[in-house]
C-alpha cells in the first residue's frame, strides 16, 4: 500500500505541475481564433498571455510562506482547485475582460501549484538519491508539457473551439485533488513562514504597470500620456518595494543575496530567458497563422522542434556541465540562442520551414542547455538553508521576462508593422492608409480601403512578418548582450577555474534538483 501511495503521490504532482505548465504554450496557438471571436487587438492577445504570466511571477514568492504556514498539502489542493475554477472562467468567457478574469485566477493557482510542487517532493522524499530522481522525473514532465502544449492546443482549437484548451484542464485537475487528497501527507511549518505584504503589493503594483505601460505603447505609441505615467508609475512602485525589501524584517525578496556576482548573473541570464526565448511560441502563432495562413493544427506541429530539442537535450545537461564545466555549458548555450534569435530576424514571409525548423532546434538546444546549467550554478552561489529563496527568485525573474518580453516585443512588432503597412498602402495613393493599417494589424480588420480582401491580406501579412523579425532581433540583441555580459565576468574579469570532479558532481546532482 506505502508504494502504490507514493506512486500516487508523484503521479498527482506531475499532474498538477502539467497543468499549470501546459498553460503557459497551449493558449498561444488559440490567439488569432480568440481575436476573431472575441473582436480583440494585438493589445488584447498580449494581455490574454501576459496576465498569466503577470500574475504567476507576482505570487511566486508567496507561495513558499503560505504553504508553511497553511500547510503544503493545502495551499496546492487549492492551488489545483482555483486553477479548475479560473480554467472554466476562460472557456466561457464571451468577452476578452472574463478570459483575463480568468486567465488572472489560472496565474494566482499556477503560482501555488508550480514550486508547491517541488515543496512537496521534498518533504515526501528524504532520501537524497531518490529525492533527485523523483524532480528530475518532475522537470522532464514539465518539458513534455511544453511540447505537448502548442501541438495539443493546435488540434483542439481546430476540432473544438478555442475554449475546449481550457476546459481540458478540468478532468486533470479533479483526477488530481481525488488522488492528492489521499495520496500527500500533510507538512507546516509556521514558525519560519515569512509573509511581507507591503512588498507583495509593491512588486505587483510595478510588474503590473510596466506590464500596461510597455503593451499601451504598441498603439497608442511612445510618447503618449497612456504609455509614459505607467511607466512612471511602474518606477515609483518598483523604489517603493526596494525600500521596503530593505528595511523589512522577513523581506519577500532579500537583497542583500545580489551582493553575489554569480547570484545576480544566473538570475540575469533567468531574466533573458524569460524575456528572449519563452515568449517565442507567442509570435510564432501569429506568424504562421497571420503571415502565412496556416491552421492551428499546422502551427503547433511546425513548433514542436524547438520544445523537443529542448526535451533532448535538458537530459544531458548533467553530463555535459561535467564534462565540459558549467560555464562552458551556459556560454555555448546563449551563444546558440543569440545566434538562432538573430537568423530569426533575418527571414521574411517566404521562409521556408526547413530553414525556420532548424532554428527552432537550434533556439531549443540553446534552451536545453543554459537552464539546467544555470540553475546549477545559481543554487551552487547560495548556501543550502537559502536554496528555497534561491529558486523562487529566479522562477519569477524568468516569469517577469516573459511578462516583460510579450510586452515589449509585441508592441514593437505591431509598431513595425503598423509602419510598414501605412507605407505600403500610401504608395497605393489611399488617403486614410494609416487608419485602414491600424484595423488590419491591431484588429484584423481587412474590409477597408477599397482593396479587395486578399490584397489587403498580403499586405498586412508581409508587415506581420517585418514585425515579427523587428521583434526576434531585439530579443536576440538581449540575449547577446546577457551572454557577452556573462562571458566578461566569468572569463575576463576572473580568472578561469578548472572544476575538480568533487564539484562537477555537486553541480550535476544541483541539475536534477
Amino acid at each position: 500500500m506505502r508504494n502504490y501511495r507514493r506512486l500516487a503521490l508523484i503521479l498527482t504532482i506531475y499532474l498538477g505541475t502539467f497543468i499549470a505548465t501546459l498553460d503557459i504554450s497551449i493558449v498561444n496557438v488559440a490567439l488569432p481564433q480568440i481575436q476573431t471571436d472575441l473582436q480583440t487587438s494585438i493589445s488584447g492577445l498580449q494581455w490574454v498571455v501576459d496576465i498569466y504570466a503577470l500574475c504567476l511571477s507576482a505570487f511566486i514568492l508567496s507561495a513558499g510562506p503560505i504553504g508553511d504556514r497553511y500547510g503544503r498539502k493545502l495551499s496546492w489542493l487549492i492551488g489545483v482547485g482555483v486553477f479548475i475554477a479560473g480554467s472554466v472562467i476562460c472557456g466561457i468567457a464571451e468577452n476578452l475582460t472574463v478570459l483575463l478574469a480568468g486567465r488572472a485566477v489560472q496565474g494566482v493557482a499556477g503560482a501555488l501549484l508550480i514550486p508547491g510542487a517541488l515543496s512537496i517532493l521534498v518533504h515526501a522524499f528524504p532520501d537524497k538519491r531518490e529525492r533527485a530522481h523523483i524532480i528530475g522525473g518532475w522537470t522532464s514532465f514539465s518539458a513534455i508539457s511544453l511540447v505537448v502544449g502548442p501541438i495539443l492546443g493546435g488540434i483542439l482549437v481546430e476540432t473544438a473551439g478555442w475554449a475546449s484548451i481550457f476546459f481540458i484542464n478540468v478532468p486533470i485537475g479533479l483526477f488530481a485533488i481525488l488522488i492528492g487528497t489521499w495520496a500527500i501527507n500533510e507538512s507546516a511549518h509556521p514558525d519560519h513562514a515569512a509573509f511581507d505584504p507591503l512588498g507583495q503589493i509593491a512588486s505587483m503594483l510595478a510588474l503590473g504597470l510596466l506590464t500596461f505601460g510597455l503593451i499601451t505603447a504598441g498603439e497608442a505609441g511612445w510618447k503618449s500620456g497612456h504609455t509614459l505615467f505607467p511607466l512612471l508609475g511602474a518606477a515609483i512602485a518598483f523604489v517603493f518595494f526596494l525600500a521596503v525589501e530593505h528595511r523589512v524584517e522577513r523581506p519577500l525578496l532579500p537583497l542583500g543575496l545580489f551582493r553575489n556576482a554569480e547570484f545576480s548573473m544566473m538570475n540575469a541570464i533567468a531574466f533573458m530567458i524569460g524575456f528572449s526565448t519563452f515568449n517565442n511560441v507567442f509570435f510564432l502563432s501569429l506568424f504562421f497563422q497571420r503571415a502565412q495562413g496556416l491552421s492551428p493544427a499546422e502551427t503547433g506541429w511546425r513548433m514542436a522542434p524547438e520544445f523537443v530539442a529542448m526535451g533532448a537535450v535538458s537530459i544531458l545537461s548533467g553530463y555535459l556541465c561535467s564534462r565540459l564545466g558549467t560555464r562552458q555549458v551556459i556560454v555555448t548555450g546563449g551563444t546558440v540562442i543569440a545566434a538562432s534569435l538573430l537568423l530569426m530576424g533575418l527571414f521574411a514571409g517566404g521562409i521556408s520551414y526547413l530553414y525556420l525548423a532548424f532554428l527552432l532546434a537550434g533556439l531549443g538546444i540553446g534552451i536545453g542547455l543554459v537552464v539546467p546549467a544555470s540553475s546549477a550554478a545559481l543554487m551552487a552561489s547560495v548556501p543550502a538553508e537559502r536554496s528555497g529563496m534561491a529558486s523562487a527568485t529566479m522562477n519569477t525573474l524568468r516569469q517577469a521576462g516573459m511578462t516583460i518580453g510579450i510586452a515589449l516585443l509585441g508592441s514593437i512588432m505591431g509598431s513595425q508593422a503598423l509602419r510598414s503597412l501605412t507605407a505600403r498602402l500610401e504608395e497605393t495613393g489611399i488617403g486614410n492608409a494609416a487608419d485602414i493599417a491600424e484595423a488590419a494589424i491591431i484588429r484584423h480588420d481587412l474590409t477597408g480601403g477599397g482593396l479587395p480582401g486578399n490584397s489587403l491580406g498580403q499586405l498586412a501579412n508581409r508587415a506581420f512578418a517585418e514585425g515579427i523579425e523587428r521583434a526576434m532581433l531585439v530579443a536576440g540583441a538581449i540575449a547577446v548582450i546577457v551572454t557577452l555580459a556573462f562571458v566578461w565576468t566569468h572569463y575576463v574579469k576572473q580568472p578561469i577555474r578548472s572544476s575538480s570532479p568533487g564539484q562537477a558532481a555537486a553541480e550535476t546532482d544541483t541539475i536534477s534538483t
